[in-house]
């Protein structure tokens, strides 16, 4: 299987994370490698748990940087939806239960 890997943070004790795609353009994940002297093994997470945890590591705010540098900021839009309310949204009349806990 071949798997093609980027570099996306190297640690100065030597640890290495690479994001990673497999053949399958679904296959996505991070490779750890920890440095020799450790004597780990390469560990792989998939990227939801990768980036739930370790909120402040270095390795994670990497790759947040690398994703972030896939969009394209000269082509980059709002979401259709942040232009407002859909038309007649603004004049609507509450509902029943939002009626009840308006009043004090």
């Amino acid at each position: 299987m071949t798997v093609v890997r980027t570099q996306i943070y190297a640690s100065a004790n030597g640890d290495r994370w690479y994001l990673c795609r497999g053949e399958n353009g679904e296959d996505v994940f991070v490779l750890h490698e920890p440095n020799g002297p450790s004597g780990g093994t390469p560990s792989r997470s998939d990227l939801t748990t990768f980036l739930a945890s370790g909120h402040g590591a270095p390795e994670r705010r990497a790759l947040l940087r690398t994703i972030g540098a896939l969009v394209d900021i000269d082509s980059a839009r709002p979401p259709s939806s942040v232009q407002g309310p859909e038309p007649g949204a603004a004049g609507a009349e509450p509902t029943p239960g939002e009626r009840a806990s308006a009043q004090p």
